[in-house]
């Protein structure tokens, strides 16, 4: 009984019951103005015309009485007519006006044996001396009659005619919401064995059109995002696999030969693996609060403080050569933390793929402030200048993993620089390796 219940207002509230229910409400206060209106315009263009016509009986009869007198309006039949003295008494009347005497108000309503009747009145000079107030007046039957026909007429009509469109009203709008209704039933079979499905989109060119072209846009996206997410859990699997599998067959090899085990080199290898695997962790944590918007409060931030830092961090390692000669002043707005780790990633791949030397410029150049970080490696194939920015993405599979990185550091400096409204991308550099360019409104 409950879901009874349940189920019924659903259907109450849904978008066919609310334009339908809409459109009978809308239709039946516009029917019962009008026909409020037209019973009232009918009833004063009838109430026109008999009085109308009773003004013009009375002109007549005026003009006989004050040719011939009071006696005239005995043989008046069909209307009331009377002549009556200024004392109040009836001086002649005609057959269907017996006293006493009709109001003498000019036009004045007066009913008799359930019959209405309009009553205009005239004053009038008698032939032998004297006044009296000639009272004329005309039946209401037909007037009422009329009105009353109209009334029921439209009594029945209104109800029928709002019965009528809320019908077509119901079938028109479930015919417009099948298209609808069709798509919800394929979405809902879609499932991941079947994640290449989409919706069919009708020829009509009209919003279902659009909505399904929509749907299918939407499908495609959850499609991209699922196969990356799948893909990022795969290969961050694989990542962590191999840190995870050398610590244990070290632990296992030092448990089962104690006295062959150099602790020395245990606690170096597990130093080793367990920074590789802390930096995953990090990179990995990042990644997700990037994927989630997590920057934190944008605040001003001098982009070159965090230039010259990594450049200097960067030359204290002393494997390469780091010029940071061309860092000029810059202001950003953004999120320090998050800026810092772009110029610690973007310097960390050029030393790490540098042969000898790296370069990192900063310019405000228009509106953006640039950063440009280059190295004399190998550089990045053109084919590869997309992909190289991908989640565990190492082009030189030929290097270990120890100096390759698990892949993730440009995939942070794209997500980072995106959340801060900017852009990322690799070109050639003048000193024969690769350049990575990152640009980023000013601010601040």
């Amino acid at each position: 009984m409950a879901e009874r219940r349940v189920r019924g207002r659903r259907r109450v509230r849904s978008v066919r019951a609310r334009t339908t229910l809409g459109a009978v409400a809308v239709v039946l206060a516009t029917l019962l103005v009008g026909a409020a209106t037209f019973v009232v315009v009918l009833r004063l263009v009838l109430l026109d015309g008999v009085r109308a016509g009773a003004l013009a009986g009375l002109d007549q009869a005026s003009a006989r009485v004050e040719d011939d007198g009071a006696g005239v309006v005995r043989g008046y039949e069909d209307v009331l007519v009377q002549v009556v003295a200024e004392d109040g008494s009836v001086l002649a009347h005609g057959d269907d006006a017996d006293p006493p005497a009709l109001p003498t108000a000019d036009e004045s309503r007066w009913s008799h044996d359930g019959e209405r009747w309009l009553l205009v009145a005239d004053d009038v000079d008698l032939p032998g001396g004297g006044e009296a107030t000639l009272v004329y007046g005309v039946s209401l039957e037909q007037t009422d009659a009329a009105v009353g026909a109209t009334v029921a007429l439209l009594a029945v009509g209104v109800p029928l005619l709002v019965l009528v469109m809320g019908s077509v009203t119901w079938f028109v709008t479930g015919r417009s919401l099948r298209p609808v209704e069709r798509m919800r039933a394929e979405v809902e079979t879609i499932r991941a064995a079947r994640p290449d499905a989409r919706v069919a989109v009708p020829d009509t060119g009209d919003e279902i059109a659009r909505l399904a072209d929509t749907m299918n846009d939407m499908l495609d996206r959850l499609d991209r995002a699922a196969a990356g997410q799948r893909r990022f859990v795969s290969d961050a699997s694989h990542e962590l696999r191999s840190p995870i599998a050398t610590l244990r067959q070290h632990a296992e090899v030092a448990a089962a030969h104690p006295e062959r085990a150099d602790v020395a080199e245990l606690s170096d290898v597990v130093r080793s693996e367990a920074l590789r695997l802390q930096d995953l962790v990090t990179a990995l944590l990042e990644l997700s609060r990037l994927d989630e918007g997590g920057l934190g409060q944008r605040r001003p931030v001098d982009l070159d403080d965090l230039a010259f830092g990594a450049a200097a961090r960067a030359r204290a390692a002393g494997t390469v050569q780091v010029d940071g000669s061309g860092i000029a002043a810059a202001r950003v707005l953004g999120d320090e933390r998050v800026l810092a780790g772009v110029v610690r990633n973007l310097v960390d791949n050029a030393v790490r793929h540098a042969d000898a030397r790296v370069a990192v410029t900063l310019a405000a150049v228009g509106t953006d402030a640039v950063l440009t970080v280059d190295d004399d490696g190998a550089g990045v194939p053109t084919q590869e200048r997309d992909r190289v920015f991908d989640r565990f993405v190492r082009l030189d599979e030929a290097r270990s993993r120890d100096v390759g990185g698990a892949g993730l550091g440009l995939a942070i400096v794209r997500d980072a620089v995106r959340a801060h409204d900017g852009r990322v991308e690799v070109t050639d550099s003048p000193l024969g390796g690769a350049r990575f360019v990152v640009r980023i409104a000013l601010g601040g």
